[in-house]
C-alpha cells in the first residue's frame, strides 16, 4: 500500500471551469480535517515555463520560493492553503520533453528507441510522485491541464491510467471536472456533453470516480441521478459546482455537496472528523460585510485581461478584508496616461497600484500617474517595475536629470537611474534567467515598510533583471527619496519610499506573491490602510466645506 495518496482533477467539454479551485478548495477541506495535502499543476503546452509567454496567453506568471516561475494556479493553492509550493508543484509539457531528451543524450536508455510510451509517460508518472515521496503529505491531489480529448493531453491521461492501476483503487482517484450548460431555448440543463465528455475520457482507460458538475443552477435529483446512470458513478459522487459570489465561498460549497467525504471514503481514509473553518470564514464574514471601500487605481499595460494582475487583485481582498474595507479596483491602461486625461482618470481615487511588467509600452503613462501621486500626495505603491518608474519619474522632476530611464527602455540614456544587472549582461537565453524567487531584504527602522512589516529583517520573492542603479543612490537620497530597504548580500536596493509622503512606497519585489486569506501581506494591509485614511480625510474635508 502506497503511504501517500493521489488525486487527479481532470476538465472536460470547456476550458476554465475551475480545475484550480476545485483542486484548492477539497485540498482546503483537507487540510482543514487534519490531512497533510498539496497540489500541482500539470500543463501541456510545449513551454518550458510561463516566463516566456505573454501575460495575454496565459496570465500572470506566479513565481514561487525556489524562484520557479509556474501557472498562475500555483497562486490559488497557496492562497488557500498557506503553504508554500516549489519548481515540483509545476510540470510542463516542454520540461518533461527536455528532460527525457537529455537522458538520451546521456545514454540513459542504453540504446533504446525513445518514445511517449513508456519514457515520456514514465517520467511524467515520476513527476507526479516526487512531492509523495518526500514523506511531507499525505495527499498529492494533481490538476491536468487542458480539456479531456485535446491532443496534448493525452500523455497526460496515459501517465494517470498507469499510476491509477499500479497504486491500486484505494491510493488513486480521478475526479472529472465537467459542465452542465443550461438552454435557456428548451428551458432545461443538458447533460449530453458530460456524457460525451466522460465517455472520451473512458475511451483512454480511464473511469471518473467523482463528477464536479459547473452549473448556473441548481442539479435536481434526477439529473444527478441520470448523470450516475450514464457516467457510471455513485450519485452521491455527483457534486454540483454552482456559480459563486466568490472564489473563497466554494469550499464551504464543496464541504455542503461532500466532495471531501465522498473523497475520503474512496481513498478509504478516516472520515469521523470535522472539518475546522473557523478562520475561513471569518475571513469571509469580513470579506462580506465591509465597513468602508475605498477605490484602487490599478496602473498597467495588460489590464484588459484581469489574469495578468490574479495575485495583485486577490492581495486587495485579503487586505480589504483585514482592514474590514471593500477595495474597488479600477483598471486604468497605463497607454491611455496622459496630461490632458490623467486628471479624470486619477484624481477620484484614494491611492494608486502601478503595476509589474516589461518592455518601453505604456511606461510614459505609468510615470505620468507616479508623479500625479507624489505631487498630490495620493497613496502610492509601485512593484518591481512600478518602482522602478518611481525613481525614474524623481529622477526626471526632482533631480532634473533630462532623459533619466531605465537602460531597458533606452539603452543611450544618459541618466540610466535604472540599469541591467552585472550579471545579467551577458545572458542570452530569455527564460529562467532572472533575479528570482526568496531574497533577503534589511529594512531601515523609522520607515513606512519598517512599520508595515513590524521586523527588520523580511524575505520577499522577485522576477526582474533590471536594478535601482546605486551610482545615482547619494543624489536621490538627498533629494528626500529615501532607500529604506538594501539586500545584506547584494546592496542593491529593495525599497524606496519618499521623506515628505504620507505612504508613498515602491519595491523590486513582488509582495502579492506572498498574500494569502490566512496571512494577508502586510504591505498590501498598510496600503489599503493608508488609502483609507485618503478616503476619509477627503470626506472630512467635503463636509466641511458644505
Amino acid at each position: 500500500m502506497a503511504d501517500t495518496k493521489y488525486i487527479f482533477v481532470t476538465g472536460g467539454v470547456s476550458s476554465s471551469l475551475g480545475k484550480g479551485i476545485i483542486a484548492a478548495s477539497l485540498a482546503k477541506l483537507l487540510q482543514a480535517r487534519g490531512f497533510r495535502a498539496t497540489i500541482q499543476k500539470l500543463d501541456p503546452y510545449i513551454n518550458v515555463d510561463p516566463g516566456t509567454l505573454n501575460p495575454y496567453e496565459h496570465g500572470e506568471c506566479y513565481v514561487t520560493e525556489d524562484g520557479a516561475e509556474t501557472d498562475l494556479d500555483l497562486g490559488h493553492y497557496e492562497r488557500f492553503l498557506n503553504v508554500n509550493t516549489s519548481q515540483a508543484n509545476n510540470v510542463t509539457t516542454g520540461r518533461i520533453y527536455q528532460s527525457v531528451i537529455e537522458k538520451e543524450r546521456r545514454g540513459e536508455f542504453l540504446g533504446k528507441t525513445v518514445q511517449v510510451v513508456p519514457h515520456i509517460t514514465n517520467e511524467i508518472k515520476e513527476r507526479i510522485q516526487i512531492l509523495g515521496k518526500n514523506g511531507d503529505y499525505d495527499i498529492v491531489i494533481t490538476e491536468i491541464g487542458g480539456t479531456v480529448g485535446d491532443i496534448e493531453s493525452l500523455p497526460y491521461i496515459e501517465a494517470v491510467r498507469q499510476l491509477k492501476w499500479e497504486l491500486g483503487d484505494d491510493n488513486a482517484l480521478v475526479i472529472h471536472l465537467t459542465l452542465v450548460p443550461y438552454l435557456s431555448a428548451a428551458g432545461e440543463l443538458k447533460t449530453k456533453p458530460t456524457q460525451h465528455s466522460v465517455k472520451t475520457l473512458m475511451e483512454s482507460g480511464i473511469k471518473a470516480d467523482i463528477l464536479v458538475c459547473r452549473t448556473e443552477h441548481e442539479l435536481s435529483d434526477d439529473i444527478r441521478r441520470k448523470l450516475a446512470i450514464f457516467c457510471n458513478v455513485r450519485q452521491e459522487a455527483v457534486i454540483q459546482s454552482i456559480d459563486a459570489r466568490t472564489i473563497y465561498d466554494v469550499p464551504n460549497m464543496m464541504l455542503k455537496e461532500g466532495l471531501d467525504t465522498v473523497t475520503m471514503k474512496k481513498l478509504d481514509l478516516p472520515t469521523d472528523s470535522t472539518p475546522n473553518l473557523d478562520r475561513w470564514n471569518q475571513f469571509l464574514k469580513r470579506h462580506k460585510n465591509p465597513k468602508a471601500e475605498v477605490h484602487i487605481g490599478l496602473i498597467g499595460k495588460y489590464v484588459e485581461l484581469q489574469d495578468s494582475y490574479k495575485s495583485i487583485l486577490e492581495s486587495f481582498i485579503h487586505a480589504g478584508a483585514e482592514n474590514e474595507v471593500s477595495v474597488k479596483v479600477e483598471y486604468i491602461h497605463s497607454e491611455f496616461i496622459n496630461d490632458s486625461t490623467i486628471h479624470n482618470k486619477i484624481s477620484h481615487l484614494d491611492g494608486v497600484l502601478v503595476a509589474p511588467g516589461f518592455g518601453e509600452r505604456g511606461i510614459e503613462g505609468k510615470i505620468d500617474a507616479v508623479r500625479y501621486a507624489r505631487e498630490n500626495n495620493l497613496p502610492f505603491l509601485g512593484i518591481c517595475l512600478g518602482m522602478q518608474m518611481a525613481v525614474i519619474e524623481f529622477a526626471r522632476n526632482v533631480l532634473k536629470l533630462k532623459g533619466a530611464n531605465s537602460s531597458e527602455m533606452d539603452p543611450d540614456t544618459k541618466h540610466p537611474v535604472i540599469d541591467l544587472m552585472a550579471d545579467q549582461k551577458e545572458v542570452t537565453h530569455k527564460g529562467g534567467t532572472m533575479r528570482l524567487g526568496a531574497w533577503d531584504c534589511e529594512l531601515s527602522k523609522k520607515s513606512v515598510i519598517h512599520d508595515a512589516y513590524g521586523k527588520d529583517m523580511i524575505s520577499e520573492r522577485h522576477r526582474h533583471r533590471y536594478e535601482y542603479n546605486n551610482k545615482y543612490k547619494e543624489q536621490l537620497e538627498n533629494a528626500g527619496m529615501l532607500s529604506t530597504g538594501i539586500n545584506p548580500e547584494t546592496k542593491l536596493v529593495e525599497v524606496i519610499e519618499l521623506a515628505d509622503h504620507p505612504w508613498f512606497v515602491g519595491v523590486q519585489y513582488h509582495p502579492e506573491y506572498k498574500s494569502t486569506v490566512a496571512s494577508p501581506h502586510p504591505l498590501f494591509v498598510s496600503f489599503v490602510k493608508a488609502a483609507l485614511e485618503y478616503s476619509e480625510k477627503r470626506q472630512s474635508a467635503k463636509m466641511a466645506q458644505k
